[in-house]
Order: C-alpha cells, then sequence, then structure tokens
C-alpha cells in the first residue's frame, strides 16, 4: 500500500456495497472498524442518492480486539435481518477487518438465517473496486440460481425458434449497469429504448434497481447483453455456461458500436434489423430526435474544428476502448494515447493501442497520468474526474468519459452514452469544448488587441489556466516552493531545493525569445501547435536552451528533409 490523494477505485468491498446499493431488498453487513464507514458519502453526495446505502457496520474499535470480535459479527449480522428483513444478506469485511481473520461470510452462513446469505471474500490488499462488484453479483446470482441449473448437456433451443414456437417477442437480461456507474442509469433507459424499436423486450435489468426475485427469473429469458464488462462479464459467462444463454458483447456506445450492436442481436434473435439501421442512416441529415446526428454533424462542422485534434483517452476500459474508437473512427481526431486503470481487462487496451500504433498506459497511479499527458500535449483530454483536474491545471479541454466522477457527471436530464442519443451527447460534450476554427482564425487575426491577446480564453471556456506544460520535471519543479513552505523551509532553502530538483529532473524545454514567439504566431493556427513541437524538441536534442527565429527556421528545414 501507499499513501495518495487519489485513487481511480476503492477497495474491493466498495464495489460490493455499489452491487448491495443498486439493488432492492438486498443488505450489506461489513465487518469494519469506526471510520471505514465513509463510503456512504460516496452515493449521498455524488449521486444525489435520497437514502443511505444498505449496509450495516460492525464498527469495531481498538478495545474490542482484545474480545470475541466474531460474537460482534453475528450480533450484527442477527440485528440487521431482524432491523431491514431483507431478501438476501451479503457478509464481507473491509481491508482493515481482513486482517483480523473472523471470516464474517462463513459466521453468517452457520446462523441458519430465513433468507440466501452471500459470504463474500475479496482480497482487499490484492484487488480493487471493479473486480470486488464483479465477484459480488457473480456470487449473488450464481448462489440464487444455482438450484435451478439443467443438468450438464442440456441443449437450448435457439431463441427464435423458441419465441416463435411460444408466440412472443425474445426476451433479453441487461446486466451489468450500477450504482456509481458512468450514466448507467440513462444507458439502461436507451438502451431499453434502443430494443424495443427491434422488437425486444427486456426481462430483467440487473444490479441496477434489481430484486432477489428479479435474479431468480435471468434464466427465464433468451440472451443476456453485457453492457458493462467490468462488472457484468463473469456472470455472464457463467450463466452461458450454466444454462447455455448467448452473450451479446458488442457496447453500443458511438454510432458504429450501435450499429453492429443492433447487427449482434439480430443474429442472435433472428430478427430483421435492417429496416431500423436503413431508417438511422437516412435520419442522420434530419433533425430526428430518435436517431444520432453525430455522423452528419462530423461532416458538416469545418475540418479544423475536428480533423486531426490530438486527444488523449483514459479511464476504465470499456469506455476507453469506444471513445477511443469514436474518436479516431467517427469524429476525425488523432489518438496520440490512451490507458487504463483496469488492469483486468489490460489486453484488449494494449491490443487497440498496437493497433492504432500508440503505447498503453495501464496504471492507477495518477501522477503517471498526468507525466503522460504532460509529455503528449494533447489538445483534449477524455477522461475521469482525475483527468478534469489535470487537463484544468494544464490548460487542455476536457471532457469526462468515464468513472470515477463528480457529481457533475450525474445530471438530472437525460444524458446517455450508449445508443444513438448517446452519440449526440457525446459529440455535445467532447466537441464544445474545443475551438472553432472561424474562432481561432479570428483570434489569430486580432492578436495584437489586448482583448483577443493570446492569455485570452476562448468565447465559450471558463478556463484561464495556463498553457499545457511541455514535460513532468516542469511541473515538479513548479511544485517545490509550496512544498518548501509547507515543510517550513527559509526561502533561500526553498530555492536551493528548487535547484537541485531541476538539476536532477529532465530537460526543461528551452526559453522563446520574444522574436521567435511572434514569428512563431505568423504559423497558421492548424500546423502552429506541430510547428512549436518539432522546434522544442530540436533545441532540446541540439542542446540549445534558447529559441531564436534561426532556431526555429532550422527545425524546419531539418524535420522537413
Amino acid at each position: 500500500m501507499e499513501l495518495t490523494l487519489w485513487t481511480y477505485e476503492g477497495p474491493p468491498h466498495v464495489g460490493a456495497m455499489r452491487i448491495a446499493t443498486s439493488m432492492k431488498g438486498v443488505h450489506y453487513v461489513l465487518h469494519a472498524p469506526q471510520g471505514d464507514t465513509y463510503a456512504d458519502l460516496l452515493f449521498t453526495m455524488i449521486e444525489r442518492r435520497d437514502r443511505r446505502p444498505p449496509v450495516t457496520y460492525t464498527t469495531f474499535q481498538a478495545r474490542d480486539l482484545g474480545g470475541d470480535t466474531a460474537e460482534l459479527v453475528k450480533q450484527s449480522v442477527r440485528d440487521a435481518y431482524e432491523r431491514f428483513q431483507p431478501d438476501a444478506l451479503l457478509v464481507g469485511e473491509s481491508c482493515t477487518a481482513e486482517l483480523i481473520q473472523d471470516q464474517p461470510g462463513s459466521l453468517a452462513q452457520g446462523m441458519s438465517l430465513p433468507v440466501p446469505v452471500v459470504p463474500l471474500e475479496l482480497p482487499a490488499y490484492s484487488k480493487k473496486e471493479n473486480w470486488g462488484a464483479s465477484e459480488t453479483f457473480y456470487h449473488l446470482v450464481r448462489t440464487l440460481l444455482l438450484p435451478q441449473a439443467p443438468p450438464p448437456g442440456t441443449t437450448r433451443e435457439p431463441v427464435g425458434e423458441r419465441c416463435a414456437r411460444e408466440g412472443r417477442r425474445p426476451r433479453a437480461n441487461l446486466l451489468g449497469a450500477t450504482a456509481l456507474g458512468f450514466r448507467n442509469r440513462d444507458d439502461v433507459r436507451e438502451v431499453t429504448r434502443l430494443l424495443h424499436d427491434l422488437g425486444v423486450d427486456v426481462h430483467v435489468c440487473a444490479p441496477l434497481h434489481a430484486t432477489v426475485a428479479d435474479l431468480r427469473r435471468i434464466p427465464e429469458a433468451d440472451f443476456t447483453i453485457c453492457l458493462y464488462p467490468e462488472v457484468a462479464d463473469t456472470t455472464a459467462r457463467w450463466l452461458e455456461k450454466t444454462f447455455r444463454m448467448p452473450i451479446v458483447r458488442t457496447v453500443p456506445i458511438g454510432v458504429l458500436a450501435t450499429r453492429e450492436f443492433v447487427e449482434e442481436v439480430g443474429r442472435v434473435t433472428g430478427l430483421d434489423v435492417q429496416p431500423l439501421l436503413e431508417h438511422e442512416r437516412a435520419g442522420t441529415a434530419q433533425v430526428d430526435a430518435s436517431r444520432s446526428l453525430l455522423p452528419w454533424y462530423s461532416r458538416s462542422v469545418d475540418s479544423t474544428y475536428l480533423t486531426g485534434k490530438r486527444v488523449f483517452v483514459f479511464g476504465d476500459a470499456t469506455h476507453v476502448l469506444a471513445a477511443a474508437r469514436i474518436a479516431k473512427d467517427e469524429l476525425g481526431f488523432t489518438v496520440v494515447g490512451i490507458g487504463t486503470y483496469s488492469r483486468e481487462l489490460a489486453k484488449p487496451v494494449r491490443e487497440y493501442a498496437a493497433q492504432i500504433g500508440v503505447e498503453a498506459l495501464i496504471s492507477d497511479d495518477y501522477l503517471a497520468v498526468e507525466q503522460r499527458v504532460g509529455v503528449l500535449a494533447p489538445e483534449l483530454v477524455l477522461g475521469t474526474q482525475r483527468e478534469r483536474h489535470i487537463a484544468t491545471r494544464l490548460g487542455v479541454p476536457c471532457a469526462v468519459i468515464s468513472a470515477p466522477i463528480h457529481v457533475q457527471d450525474v445530471p438530472a436530464r437525460h444524458s446517455p452514452q450508449m445508443g444513438f442519443e448517446g452519440a449526440n451527447v457525446i459529440f455535445d460534450t467532447w466537441v464544445h469544448p474545443l475551438m472553432m476554427g472561424l474562432e481561432e482564425h479570428l483570434l489569430h487575426m486580432f492578436r495584437d488587441d489586448f482583448e483577443f491577446g493570446d492569455g485570452a480564453a476562448p468565447s465559450h471556456l471558463h478556463s484561464t489556466a495556463p498553457k499545457a506544460a511541455s514535460n513532468h520535471a516542469a511541473l515538479a519543479s513548479e511544485a517545490v516552493p509550496e512544498a518548501a513552505s509547507a515543510v517550513g523551509l527559509a526561502e533561500e532553502e526553498g530555492e536551493e531545493l528548487v535547484a537541485v530538483v531541476s538539476s536532477l529532473a529532465e530537460p526543461v524545454v528551452s526559453r522563446w525569445l520574444p522574436l521567435a514567439e511572434a514569428e512563431l504566431k505568423k504559423i497558421p493556427f492548424f500546423v502552429r501547435g506541430k510547428a512549436r513541437r518539432n522546434t522544442e524538441k530540436y533545441a532540446l536534442e541540439h542542446g540549445i536552451t534558447e529559441i531564436t527565429v534561426d532556431t526555429l527556421y532550422d527545425a524546419k528545414a531539418y524535420y522537413g528533409r
């Protein structure tokens, strides 16, 4: 373990709490010390929930460690059942309680309660939140459905034939949506509407808003849709193996992925989905609220607004893969870097990164992410709440695409990411922070006016943060005076510390002389960024500390060969 001011994922018991909070009639007894109850705030503050998570804490204290903490667990389980009368109980322990080794799940199972008790063994020191959510959902579903499992070797009738014989529409389970998920509530609503248009009924949506009775009805559906693999993949694969339920794995984020999702649903169910796809394609150039305007809008704006914009993408694997594809194939951006904190799904991220010719960043260290952003100097960052802070510090536009999120990413309005309407939301969210080519051209024309100088922000942006630093060493050097002040060093000692750190850090980008800066401004805005980067790279490689007009043109000639 290490001390940090930010973490992309909490410990696995927070993932279990997300499952319990998502559902109705499920209660979670958590063996935890006093002080480990902070997780309540995640749901009541960020998601504005009107009730606390259904969690009972044992809240043992230091003085309890000399006594029988196992009896404390059993008493808490007993009290929770009598007070809340749940339909199922989850029993687990926090990272601190794991060290005591009381095995609360086994203790609860031996109490012969009249409801299903699901013991959770979630290793807090080797796994994280999404893994904990996935394991909790899987064990809950498995505990409830194992008695219904057919004998091994049982075959399942094809979906189309089964529905035709029973005279009904195909039924699908939507799996993976949870509390604290990024726009999960709106995604479920949008995918449900899309499936309805295809002629498919949503049988069970779980864990979000599901009951224990709903989980028991899962095998009645014809197939499963794995909306969020981080949470649902393990459960979906178990249902496929045990109940022979086909899985639709395409995540419908973006126009292209939504079309592929519709086609995959058609293959699984035998439905003719071409009329809907043809209508969607025909409606892209019209104001049709039920279809996506992203393809038409992305073609209609001036090319310098979108084409070639350098984008860095970071978040959970599902949203990163979807966002990178949308950026590259639907909006014409250039993806200069992608990464994820989801180590369990790192492989597909690495494979996609290799496909587009970049190096994937697999890390849950926000400082490594900040350093990569500083080095790549993108023109747009797509990430989590943490990347929003990083981008603000570096003066780069940013859009949030993934959890962890802030309260502002849980809007009251319908704001999905999935489906054709989700593509509309994505277009608005990603493109609006950028500067239109015309606006940038006007700012360039009037750059000598004090109202339109380089320090002036575009009219639609609120941030006046400094321009992106060219490397992470510069950021580290800037932070030293603050650190010196914090530990009480004298001003002279603080300056010496700055000098030492600067000497140990990587070489800082050369300083631009005023005449060189003026000459750089004469270069058209749509290639000016590349010219600046090439010149700074040239100066760094040749040991030039001050960039002059001659350096600018020497670099141009060097890279133009």
